[in-house]
């Protein structure tokens, strides 16, 4: 069952949120987080992204950078831009959007800042979904240790649950410490502090009941966090287990409430195939449909929208050409791969090949066909969302998503609370 705890969380004070709040680091780079940044000192990218404070051109996997990054995160706190609660408690985070995958809608979602504890990564109760990269955990581990603490937070789905549903509704319904728009992406960010004892508690043995939890996105820092722990728990000869270092930063949201956006791909080629060829090879596995020059979007699972010449095309996967009892081959990502990418055009390694590249459904169709139509690539791929479901089954099986499945949106802002290692 899931272990949580409360956490004096680190904060800026009401009146500096809006300069502090950033994107989260891995969404941007060095040089559009320098632009972002600005002239503003207090901006959270001095510490996220510090290689921002160097020459243009450093890496920012500098010795210099990390070394930057505590001495910038120190200076925040030094100049009062970030404080420390005097009392461990958790924290309400909402996010209010408006999306086409909901029909552009107005859509809140409601999250419970927690400390997740390390252990639960490493036996299973905290569940992952997609494989980490050796280079990208050393990389968030330094960062962790060089900070002493999780500057970020990772992105968790929870099962839906009443009790904490009916809590979460009562604060929402009170004046929030932070509440601003935040100018990149558009979207209303609140921010609640849950310091009642029994509604502290309420929520630590809800979350007790619960046989997993899943990371939605963060796999990085999640493992990243899980081994710096490990690795204090194993420098403390007196090392009991429920020392602050044991636990991670996290923000858990009610897994129905999660959107998850389209992830398109792009191709420069047709793999030495005319377009009449390419459609005609298709025909073996899917029932091709034209559908004209206005842009046309999946509408169902095993749909595709193929943009290709100008035009918009209907593709569904025909019922024998996948296995509708495997979670991981039944997945729309999986039949592309195998039938459209892998079969047709000679992709086989989506993390490394060139002549594609992804583009997240924020973007919308539009995107797509400005990259074909400008003649950067060949043909766009459009697919129909994975469903949270579909994750929390795959990785209940145990399996890995394939890469680039997943798009969550709104990203959580980074810097409204930073949690302490000590």
């Amino acid at each position: 069952m899931a272990k949580i705890k409360p956490f004096k969380g680190i904060r800026p004070p009401r009146q500096y949120v809006e300069e502090v709040e950033s994107r989260p680091y891995d969404v941007l780079d060095s040089e559009e987080a320098r632009a972002e940044a600005g002239s503003n000192e207090k901006s959270l990218y001095h510490i996220i992204k510090p290689e921002i404070n160097f020459a243009p051109g450093t890496s920012e996997y500098d010795p210099r950078v990390y070394e930057e990054a505590a001495r910038q995160f120190q200076k925040f706190q030094d100049k009062g831009w970030l404080v420390q609660d005097e009392k461990e408690m958790y924290y309400i985070y909402a996010q209010t959007s408006c999306l086409p995958a909901n029909g552009n809608k107005e859509k809140t979602q409601y999250g419970l800042v927690i400390g997740a504890y390390s252990d639960d990564y490493r036996n299973g109760v905290i569940k992952k979904h997609e494989l980490t990269r050796a280079d990208k955990e050393e990389d968030r581990m330094k960062h962790v240790r060089v900070n002493n603490a999780n500057i970020e937070p990772v992105f968790f789905a929870y099962p839906d649950n009443e009790v904490l549903m009916n809590l979460i509704s009562r604060y929402a319904s009170t004046q929030p410490e932070y509440d601003f728009v935040a100018p990149i992406d558009g979207f209303r960010h609140q921010l609640w502090l849950v310091s009642d004892d029994a509604d502290i508690k309420t929520i630590t043995d809800e979350f007790a009941k619960m046989p997993a939890l899943y990371i939605a996105d963060g796999h990085h820092r999640s493992a990243a966090a899980a081994l710096v722990g490990q690795e204090r728990a194993k420098q403390n000869p007196n090392h009991r287990g429920d020392e602050e270092y044991n636990y991670f930063m996290a923000v858990a949201f009610p897994a129905s409430q999660l959107t998850i956006l389209d992830y398109n791909r792009v191709v420069k080629d047709l793999n030495g195939k005319t377009p009449k060829e390419f459609l005609a090879a298709l025909a073996e596995d899917f029932d091709i449909e034209y559908k004209g020059t206005e842009e046309y979007r999946p509408q169902q699972l095993h749909e595709f929208s193929l943009y290709l010449d100008g035009g918009w095309y209907s593709l569904l996967a025909h019922d024998d050409t996948y296995n509708a009892d495997d979670p991981i081959d039944v997945l729309d990502v999986s039949i592309s791969s195998r039938l459209i990418l892998d079969k047709q055009l000679g992709i086989k390694d989506l993390r490394r090949d060139k002549r594609i590249d992804f583009v997240g459904g924020l973007r919308g169709l539009g995107e797509l066909k400005r990259r074909v139509d400008s003649g950067e690539m060949k043909m766009a791929l459009a697919l129909y969302p994975v469903t949270m479901k579909q994750i929390m089954d795959i990785a209940d099986s145990g399996n890995i998503m394939p890469p680039k499945a997943t798009w969550f949106e709104p990203k959580l802002r980074s810097g409204l609370v930073i949690h302490k290692l000590d």
